[in-house]
């Protein structure tokens, strides 16, 4: 009898013991993914779940495999993220939540809206997150109606839900969105008025749908005004053509950051005026040198400088920047086709193919613009044909070869 009593204790002693050991390996090996995560070393993540994957691919916590598919969503790794939930997690999506919300979120980051969907309708149990995570899924792959649709299916929304709300009115852009914000901005607890980023996102969405005097009026009697706040504001005035009231708004800011200082550019760049430009050069002049590493706040200075007139100091600056962007070329071209320089258009489309860069719409619809300045219809039939085809189905393309070939009667 004792000889059995002290078998089962030892018996129950390993298998405790064994499974704090697993409980403690796990938390290390999730701790280690997730500051290498953190780190932005996805790759590194991915292969220490590897090193791990071929004796405990069964005991792996939730945690863990949600920071390998968190790096499987950065990389836009699809097919290593179905392998994940093919393999280790298949039967855990019923009732491990967390683990279904990263899913759903890497399905729809990386445009798989069919098995992100497949996947929230075969889960029973849901919650908000998960409804957040394909509301924000919907929104990312410009389906606004879904996510609006899915809004009114939560009974009790939170404050992140209700901003995924705004930002699918702000993209809808229409008389119905801005009716839709207006309600339920007036509905929701007055505790989430006290969220900025919320109120950004309010702001944004009336701006959007064109009711700026609502969204001016909403951002003048806000106390505690953010940087995101100013921002939304500057963006719909700029989208608006208010300028002017742009750059007022930017005037009254102490600290601008990088996206503001964007969009004082832009702002700058539709006044087109000599004011502006000499706007331009005092901010460019007094901005960090690290703002100076962004490629996007570079294209937009570029926009507006070329744009406001002065082509000679756009094109110092494009020449003396290292990694070019194709939206630094887009600005460039586009500033060579304003002076009437089409072979100047021409020549940084060449030298876009030997920097292996590929156009987009916005440098095509440059050079054809180009072309029908220079008036060459052998010139225009030879680069007209390095245009993909998929891109003739654009309207902006449609148009500007009509008005080329129209040049050539």
């Amino acid at each position: 009898m004792l000889t059995k009593i002290l078998k089962y204790y030892s018996s129950s002693l390993v298998v405790s013991i064994k499974r704090s050991v697993t409980i403690q390996s796990n938390s290390h090996l999730s701790t280690q993914m997730k500051l290498l995560n953190d780190n932005k070393q996805f790759k590194k993540a991915l292969a220490l779940f590897d090193k791990h994957t071929k004796n405990n691919a069964e005991i792996f916590s939730s945690s863990i495999i949600t920071q390998a598919l968190k790096a499987c969503t950065h990389l836009r790794d699809l097919e290593r993220g179905k392998t994940i939930h093919r393999h280790l997690i298949s039967s855990r999506t019923k009732n491990d939540l967390y683990t279904t919300t990263s899913l759903i979120h890497l399905y729809m980051q990386c445009n798989d809206i069919q098995s992100a969907q497949l996947l929230f309708d075969t889960t029973t149990t849901k919650n908000v997150t998960i409804y957040g995570a394909m509301m924000k899924g919907y929104i990312k792959n410009k389906q606004a109606k879904k996510a609006i649709d899915l809004f009114n299916q939560i009974e009790t929304p939170n404050e992140i839900i209700i901003n995924l709300l705004f930002n699918a009115c702000a993209q809808i852009g229409t008389l119905e969105a801005l009716n839709l914000a207006k309600k339920v901005s007036s509905a929701i607890p007055k505790s989430f008025h006290s969220n900025s980023i919320l109120m950004a996102s309010l702001l944004d969405a009336l701006m959007k749908c064109g009711d700026i005097e609502h969204a001016e009026s909403l951002f003048d009697k806000t106390t505690n005004k953010t940087i995101q706040m100013y921002g939304a504001i500057m963006k719909g005035y700029v989208q608006n053509d208010q300028a002017k009231k742009a750059i007022d708004l930017f005037n009254q800011i102490v600290k601008p950051d990088e996206i503001i200082i964007n969009l004082f550019f832009n702002a700058c760049a539709q006044l087109r005026t000599l004011e502006a430009l000499n706007l331009v050069n005092k901010v460019s002049i007094e901005i960090p040198k690290s703002f100076r590493l962004n490629p996007l706040l570079i294209a937009s200075l570029l926009d507006a400088l070329t744009k406001c007139g002065d082509i000679k100091q756009a094109e110092s600056l494009f020449d003396n920047t290292t990694n070019k962007t194709i939206e630094m070329y887009g600005a460039m071209m586009n500033g060579f086709n304003l002076e009437n320089n089409p072979f100047k258009t021409l020549d940084l489309f060449n030298k876009m193919k030997v920097d292996n860069i590929k156009g987009n719409i916005i440098i095509f619809h440059c050079i054809i613009r180009a072309l029908s300045q220079i008036a060459d219809y052998k010139l225009s039939q030879s680069i007209i044909k390095q245009i993909p085809n998929y891109f003739f189905v654009n309207n902006h393309i449609q148009y500007a070869l009509i008005d080329m070939w129209v040049m050539f009667n």
